[in-house]
């Protein structure tokens, strides 16, 4: 038998947290032995991951400028009562840019098509029997239910449409709420990606996980329909359901994982009301690439100490969650976000970059209430004003 693969980091999963890694690792730590595992037959998957120009630094910016593949000027959103333009940057990653850059400068360092049966902190066993040890692996295969994890899920199905003719979306559309509320929130998220070419994804922030992909293709068709939209070729589909965070205990999550680091996802690092994760993978790629100790103990300590600071941070969030699932009838559940988008653009790209401020969490919780007040007072009742566990 062959001696094991001997490799100073090994990182579990191909998709987005452990590609950045590896791409950080390679510009910054370039003598430094590691594999991009990677279960499927290549890195990257099938998706579109999205942030708003406030989101990043200026240096994180300039790293990930490679990756950037649509970029627009501004945005807006859609409600019933309210359609606002927010004059804020927004981009877009897709995995085939993503892949190209990955395969173009890591090469060999990726290893696809490798299911892996099981990790420690130190060793990675592939399905075919291989042993590959580190001096440290990275867990970074995504969500995986937590019983110490109290979740809601942002479901979608997304269809990248090339039109017959030109479509008029002029900018992206970060929420159309105007559409029939069904399955608990719903709304269409528009990128106009060129003049004729529009991804339309029908979303759901709901109590469950189930995917009705029939049901979500018909609601995109109708959608198409109520614009005059004609299409001429479905490029490709992409779906997803992303966790947003109620409620958890961040500690005993991380005791669950044994020792071993975790990144992405897998390590609850995701904006808690959005879902979107690629700002917290930006982030953790570059405090990872800048540890000077990368052996399992410090990077465990580090990935751990990063991902339960973040999600203490962050309880206002959760707490707005609780309101959005709880406080009223789920076909309601998009006045919550309506009232919202009443305030000024500066304080919604706060939210979006999870960095409010105090003065903010108190703007947000201000004015008429948009769901009953005494379920409100219920729901928050139960909590302090962070939204921490009691």
């Amino acid at each position: 038998m062959s001696e094991p693969e001997r490799l100073d980091i090994a990182l579990v999963g191909g998709g987005l947290a452990n590609g950045l890694i590896a791409w950080r690792l390679s510009q910054l730590r370039p003598e430094l032995r590691f594999r991009l595992i990677e279960a499927g037959p290549e890195v990257g998957g099938n998706h579109t991951w999205s942030f708003h120009e406030g989101d990043l630094t200026s240096p994180e910016h300039a790293w990930m400028a490679p990756f950037v593949t649509y970029r627009w000027s501004d945005n807006e959103v859609r409600f019933p009562n309210r359609r606002k333009r927010l004059g804020t940057g927004y981009c877009s990653v897709s995995s085939e840019r993503f892949r190209e850059l990955l395969t173009a400068r890591l090469g060999e360092r990726i290893l696809c098509g490798s299911p892996v049966r099981g990790v420690t902190p130190t060793s990675v066993l592939l399905d075919d029997g291989t042993e590959i040890e580190a001096g440290c692996v990275v867990d970074g295969r995504g969500h995986a239910p937590s019983r110490h994890m109290r979740l809601g899920f942002q479901k979608f199905l997304g269809q990248e449409i090339e039109m017959a003719e030109p479509h008029g979306v002029d900018r992206p559309v970060i929420m159309d709420a105007t559409v029939p509320q069904s399955d608990g929130y719903r709304f269409v998220y528009l990128l106009p990606l060129t003049a004729t070419r529009l991804l339309i994804e029908d979303t759901y922030y709901a109590d469950g996980a189930d995917l009705d992909r029939a049901r979500l293709t018909a609601s995109i068709r109708q959608y198409m329909t109520d614009h005059g939209w004609e299409a001429q070729t479905i490029v490709r589909e992409e779906e997803g359901i992303l966790p947003i965070a109620i409620d958890g205990d961040i500690e005993a999550f991380w005791d669950e994982k044994a020792g071993v680091p975790a990144s992405g996802l897998a390590a609850g690092l995701f904006h808690p009301t959005t879902g979107y994760s690629l700002p917290d993978a930006v982030k953790l790629a570059d405090r990872l690439a800048g540890l000077p100790d990368l052996h399992a103990e410090a990077v465990y300590a580090e990935t751990r100490a990063h991902s339960v600071s973040t999600w203490k941070e962050r309880g206002f969030f959760r707490m707005l969650n609780r309101l959005l699932y709880f406080a009223g009838d789920a076909s309601q559940r998009y006045r919550i976000l309506e009232h919202f988008y009443r305030l000024d653009a500066p304080l919604v790209a706060r939210f979006y970059a999870a960095r409010l401020k105090t003065r903010d969490k108190l703007r947000i919780l201000t004015g008429k209430p948009p769901v009953p007040f005494g379920n409100a007072i219920r729901v928050l009742a139960r909590h302090r004003l962070t939204g921490d566990l009691a």
